[in-house]
């Protein structure tokens, strides 16, 4: 997913003329925007189509932003989530990023400005690495194809999956925090809370291992964090 063109985007936005404005220019910077008027639509579609991204007004009539991006956490949709409002109060911007959401704008905004942090955020999730696959505890990552691999069969990953996965095989043997798994997938400075990072791990393990109560490859190092294959003693 290095290229505009290959990224979906859901926009939400009831105003129709925003809407419209958003869309527009997406589609001139490559993307490919779908359009909804409230945040129950989100929901349906999102499930449906998986977009990349998700640009998310706050003030939405009905089920507002906050409870939609809330329940896209819950549904499982790991798309990036970019939370747009009028208003400019840290508290609501914190709010915004503690509940998932990966960025906050406010109104009126710079499109180019929203298409290069949806860009920002995609290259943290699938970093381009100088090598094209990398191979590590029979696990193998197509960098170029964007595909992952389990012996010979391919795994589904989101990106955030991949992205943990990806700090994993680049440092096997480490000992990873979870702050610094944190940083690799949301950045240094979000919100967030670091607790997401043992749901992700949780998801991962039952994708990658043959036992996932009895993880081999993502381990748990009490109260430090977690490693990748066997803990580098040195």
């Amino acid at each position: 997913m290095n290229e505009a063109r290959d990224i979906s985007v859901l926009v939400v936005e009831d105003d129709n003329l925003a809407r419209r404005y958003i869309a527009t220019a997406l589609e001139k910077a490559g993307f490919k925007p779908t359009e909804v008027a409230s945040g129950e639509e989100a929901l349906s579609i999102a499930k449906s189509i998986k977009p990349d991204a998700i640009v998310l007004d706050v003030m939405l009539p009905g089920m507002d932003g906050f409870e939609t991006c809330t329940k896209l956490q819950e549904s499982d949709i790991d798309s990036v989530i970019v939370m747009l409002t009028a208003k400019s109060e840290d508290l609501d911007k914190i709010r915004g990023l503690e509940i998932g959401a990966d960025d906050y704008m406010v109104k009126p905004f710079n499109p180019d400005e929203l298409v290069a942090r949806i860009k920002a955020i995609l290259r943290r999730w699938r970093p381009n690495e100088p090598n094209e696959t990398m191979e590590s505890m029979g696990i193998t990552v197509d960098y170029k194809a964007a595909k992952i691999y389990k012996d010979t069969r391919e795994l589904d990953l989101t990106p955030r999956e991949f992205a943990i996965l990806n700090a994993f095989m680049q440092n096997q043997g480490k000992l990873l925090s979870r702050e610094t798994l944190y940083g690799n997938v949301w950045g240094e400075n979000h919100f967030g809370g670091r607790k997401a990072i043992d749901v992700y791990i949780k998801r991962l393990r039952e994708k990658i291992e043959d036992d996932p109560s009895n993880p081999q490859l993502i381990k748990t190092v009490w109260g430090k964090g977690y490693v990748f294959g066997d803990l580098n003693k040195i």
